[in-house]
């Protein structure tokens, strides 16, 4: 019922503010800007996991809670939730090896007082004419609502709840893929560059004015 749904965004902030505390504190200390280290991968792993409940789960409530509105089964609702973020972590990871492969071949011109900042700034307009798309607008809109992609892509049980989770998930990736590239360009170990991230993606999600909040993005 209503309590419910209203216990699971309840649970989804709370969760979300402790992990907005452990990744500032996880980041403590790191040169955080433009190509700063991501570290070993396993250290990455579970610093990004953290970042993406911070940044994620405010904006994906919405969506949690009207999943959970249709569902009793035992553990599916944390089973879409997982599913979802797990989506994320993979996605984190590409970007990674990504990074980390071109990082290795050790070109001198992508240094940022050469080529880098202009590479910087290519990836962050990108980002920018992204948000112009129809492709964008196709997965913002089904992002904004729970109840069309419910309908279109319901599973029963837990397993069809990480499902349902990973699928919602890759909805997300392929709207928000361009923030979070400018997020890498601008610095990804950065808390300040994180929650300016998160809240625009916050805002085109839950804002009620769909074109106006995207655009403004």
């Amino acid at each position: 019922g209503d309590l419910a749904q209203t216990g699971v965004v309840a649970l989804l902030l709370a969760v979300a503010a402790i992990t907005w505390a452990l990744t500032h504190r996880r980041m403590a200390g790191m040169d955080a800007g433009p190509g700063s280290d991501l570290g070993g991968p396993g250290w990455f792993a579970a610093t990004w996991a953290l970042m993406m409940a911070a940044m994620m789960l405010p904006a994906v409530a919405p969506m949690v809670a009207a999943y959970r509105g249709r569902t009793a089964g035992l553990g599916a609702t944390p089973a879409f939730a997982a599913g979802y973020l797990i989506t994320w972590l993979v996605t984190g990871l590409f970007g990674y090896a990504l990074i980390e492969g071109v990082r290795s071949l050790d070109l001198g011109f992508l240094a940022w007082d050469e080529a880098g900042r202009y590479l910087a700034g290519s990836v962050i307009l990108g980002g920018a004419l992204y948000q112009l798309t129809g492709p964008k607008d196709a997965c913002l809109r089904r992002c904004r609502d729970p109840r069309a992609f419910l309908d279109d892509h319901w599973r029963p049980g837990r397993v069809g709840a990480l499902r349902m989770g990973a699928e919602h998930g890759r909805f997300c990736v392929a709207c928000c893929w361009g923030l979070m590239a400018a997020l890498f360009a601008l610095g990804v170990m950065s808390t300040g560059w994180m929650a300016l991230v998160a809240a625009l993606i916050a805002a085109e999600r839950l804002l009620p004015w769909k074109t106006i909040a995207g655009r403004g993005v």
